[in-house]
């Protein structure tokens, strides 16, 4: 993290260690990306974690369709590190490599499964035009429902600010691992 010093937890303070150790505790196992700069801020840090662990463990969506939503937007914002970290899981989760490459390089997938293209189609309009168009709706209503619809809102709302985190405070990935996006 090139623009803070490292948190450690015996110089926390008794809030934002509270908060480090459910993170910790939590299915993310440690203090990764976003979560040493919203410790600055232990009300964000605890609040944005319980929002993240919803939008990465408890929405209506199979991991694939979340997983590809989060690539898209680290990919829209060049987040280093959260591409680095989603990437894995998406092909874990059943996107297809071919797509996961075409994501990083700025290309335009195609997907057999139509859940998938409709996660593209939506995440990429929206971010293209800061809308979705009716029928584009009308597609995600039909495949998702409106919950879906709203899962995938959340996704990109909650991983949008996650990727500015990264970004802004030059959260790096790992040492030795070379950028995953083209900058």
């Amino acid at each position: 993290m090139a623009r803070l010093a490292p948190l450690e937890l015996d110089d926390m303070t008794p809030e934002q260690r509270t908060v480090a150790e459910e993170i910790m505790s939590g299915p993310r196992g440690g203090l990764r990306g976003p979560f040493l700069p919203w410790l600055r801020s232990p009300e964000l840090a605890n609040h944005g974690q319980r929002l993240g662990a919803y939008c990465r463990y408890g929405t209506s969506l199979p991991r694939n369709l979340s997983e590809l939503a989060i690539i898209i937007t680290g990919k829209h914002w060049t987040a280093q590190f959260e591409f680095y970290a989603h990437a894995r899981l998406a092909l874990e989760a059943g996107v297809p490599e071919a797509a996961v490459e075409a994501i990083r390089t700025g290309g335009e997938p195609t997907f057999d499964d139509d859940a998938e293209q409709f996660v593209y189609d939506f995440v990429t309009e929206y971010f293209r035009t800061n809308r979705v168009s009716d029928v584009l709706y009308k597609r995600g209503l039909d495949l998702l429902g409106e919950r879906g619809i709203l899962d995938i809102v959340a996704i990109v709302g909650y991983y949008s600010l996650v990727s500015v985190t990264l970004n802004v405070f030059e959260v790096d990935v790992p040492g030795g691992v070379p950028l995953p996006l083209p900058e």
